[in-house]
């Protein structure tokens, strides 16, 4: 009976933590994203309230225009913003992909006295604050910055390079700052892998490079779609590092909701456009359950 109970309370916790820390805060927004703007405080008109009843609140919600949904599917603005989100995301994740599976491959492949250190230099990062890190690369990529400073002194380039406040400022944010979300997930896929299936694939005939494209590489698609989804999903709703890192003419939704918010006081807008983000943001969350669940299932 006790042993019961204690199985009901592990799988009861995380569902009140989801309807506390989730499906309230969605409920709040989505209420907001579907009332009326108002120039006061708060600076929003509800269509229904929660105290009316669940009667009334059917009836009003027939009723509703979604107007802030559809002036976001008229404006340019604001569907620039998400397919500019999307494309940096996707460009990043990539590029995140490219850096971290090589350093994560080599940090599974080194002696087992080297890993503990190699894994604590890629979490070292964590220890600084992430608004301080994403400063230190204004001083390194401004015109006279280490990076110019380093590349003249070396004779590489004549002139400095125009990096800061581009959208290549804001790739190299991001890939630095996400990097370590991407290497620990193929490093634990690939720590656990043997060896020996390796070496099966080179005695059947296999090449060097073969051997790891159809092996190694097959075995850490797990970790590889971990690796993007962690870094694709904060990615696409980045605001710290376009702010910092970007011009003006980086248009990214994370800047484009907190103009919304606190620039223009616009609740009702900016909630919409935070709501449809969650929306782009559950569906590979979804896809990637999904595909884990075949995956098991066919393993099992």
């Amino acid at each position: 009976m006790m042993r019961a109970l204690t199985n009901r309370l592990v799988i009861l916790i995380p569902y009140v933590w989801l309807l506390f820390f989730f499906l309230l805060p969605f409920l709040i927004v989505l209420r907001i994203s579907l009332s009326d703007l108002e120039y006061g405080a708060p600076p929003y008109t509800p269509q229904f309230s929660f105290s009316d009843g669940w009667s009334v609140i059917w009836e009003k919600l027939s009723a509703l225009d979604f107007e802030n949904f559809s002036f976001l599917a008229s404006d340019s603005l604001y569907i620039n913003s998400y397919l500019s989100s999307l494309q940096i995301a996707l460009v990043s994740t990539f590029l995140t992909l490219l850096l971290g599976f090589p350093l994560a491959y080599g940090m599974a492949r080194a002696p087992d006295g080297v890993r503990p250190i190699l894994l604590m230099l890629v979490i070292l990062p964590f220890w600084t604050s992430f608004l301080i890190r994403v400063y230190a690369w204004i001083g390194i990529l401004k015109q006279e910055g280490l990076l110019n400073q380093l590349l003249l002194w070396l004779g590489v380039i004549d002139a400095p390079l125009e990096i800061l406040s581009t959208n290549k400022a804001v790739y190299i944010g991001i890939v630095y700052s996400y990097l370590p979300f991407m290497v620990l997930p193929i490093y634990s896929t690939l720590e656990k892998l043997d060896e020996s299936l390796v070496e099966a694939a080179r005695d059947l005939g296999c090449t060097r490079i073969g051997a790891f494209w159809k092996v190694t590489a097959r075995l850490a698609v797990p970790g590889i779609m971990a690796g993007c989804l962690l870094v694709f999903i904060p990615a696409v709703g980045e605001f710290v590092i376009p702010d910092l890192l970007g011009g003006s003419g980086t248009l990214m939704i994370g800047k484009t909701l907190w103009t919304e918010f606190f620039n223009n006081s616009d609740w009702t807008v900016a909630s919409a456009i935070a709501i449809i983000l969650l929306i782009v943001l559950v569906v590979p969350i979804v896809w990637f359950q999904n595909a884990q669940a075949k995956a098991t299932e066919a393993g099992g």
